[in-house]
């Protein structure tokens, strides 16, 4: 029996590293998943504050990947801790509950309301845009990513995750940021601003133009943030961004990852996740691995360092 387990830090040990990207998972899916099977469930991101969303049409398939532009509509705090998280109490998989807030001292109430029984960690969707920084996102630059995740760290001992945006010029130093703040793990990363246009209305084909792009045409892109990001920081990583296959999982894992997040495929998939996890544990025992563990962040470059003849020549 292959070992899965991952350390995600605080305390919070995963059976498997496997869990839903934040958006792609609701309770539904409990009709069809066993979802104690899931290494942590992680919520749709919610606000304290009641959200509409986005302007319809909010999704749009685009090549190898899907555009969304759905504006986090949430009913708010209260109504998950009253009816959300009651359904989630009975599953034994760790419940992560994203979160989004417009500024940093509304990032810290989030948190604070949320140190509840049934709620095994937090996830601070930072990649969302900051009113006090003209309505740019936390997650663009160092200094922002400090100053929410710390403002949260002060206010709760939950497991703290950095949700980071890939729409930044250096992931590598926000990373480091977030760390330095007391964030316990990295999601890396969230969608990647983009848009198309339908040239039979000669409008956008989404409601607000621009969304987010997710699917299988970003891995390679995220893949490389969670292998740089791996490298620039101690604490762990979860890769997140075009993960539909095992083999896609496990690249992740090879690049430094500790767990992986899936997200559109369950869309087209709903057993997408369990079956990611079946085919990491069948690729260890292919490989004659007894823990994931040992083979997490193992990637082979190739490269080496040049020896002293070649360095004086």
């Amino acid at each position: 029996m292959v070992d899965l387990a991952t350390d995600l830090g605080r305390g919070l040990v995963l059976a498997n590293p496997v869990m839903p990207a934040s958006g792609t998972f609701a309770e539904g899916l409990a009709k069809v998943v066993d979802l104690n099977a899931i290494g942590a469930l992680v919520t749709k991101t919610i606000t304290a504050e009641l959200r509409g969303g986005n302007p319809v049409p909010r999704v749009s398939e685009v090549g190898n990947g899907m555009l969304n532009s759905i504006g986090i509509p949430s009913k708010g705090i209260d109504y998950f801790l009253a009816e959300t998280l009651p359904f989630f109490r009975q599953f034994s998989s760790p419940l992560i509950v994203s979160v989004s807030a417009p500024s940093v001292e509304a990032f810290a109430r989030a948190a604070e309301r949320l140190n509840a029984d049934g709620i095994a960690g937090i996830e601070a969707n930072i990649s969302c845009p900051n009113i006090e920084e003209d309505g740019k996102a936390f997650a663009m630059r160092p200094s922002t990513t400090e100053q929410a995740i710390a403002a949260m760290r002060r206010v709760t001992d939950l497991p703290l995750w950095a949700k980071l945006t890939p729409n930044t010029g250096d992931i590598a130093a926000v990373a480091r940021a977030a760390e330095a703040a007391g964030a316990d793990a990295l999601v890396v990363a969230n969608t990647i601003l983009a848009m198309a246009i339908d040239i039979e209305t000669m409008r956008p084909t989404l409601g607000n133009v621009m969304g987010g792009l997710s699917g299988p045409a970003i891995k390679p892109i995220t893949l490389r943030m969670t292998y740089q990001c791996a490298r620039a920081v101690s604490i762990p990583v979860i890769g997140c961004g075009g993960i539909s296959t095992a083999s896609d999982a496990v690249e992740y894992l090879l690049a430094g990852a500790g767990a992986v997040q899936v997200g559109t495929a369950t869309f087209l998939r709903p057993h997408a996740m369990t079956e990611v996890i079946a085919g990491i544990a069948a690729y260890c025992e292919r490989k004659g691995i007894a823990r994931m563990a040992d083979f997490a962040g193992a990637l082979d470059t190739g490269m080496r360092e040049p020896d002293v003849m070649e360095a004086a020549q």
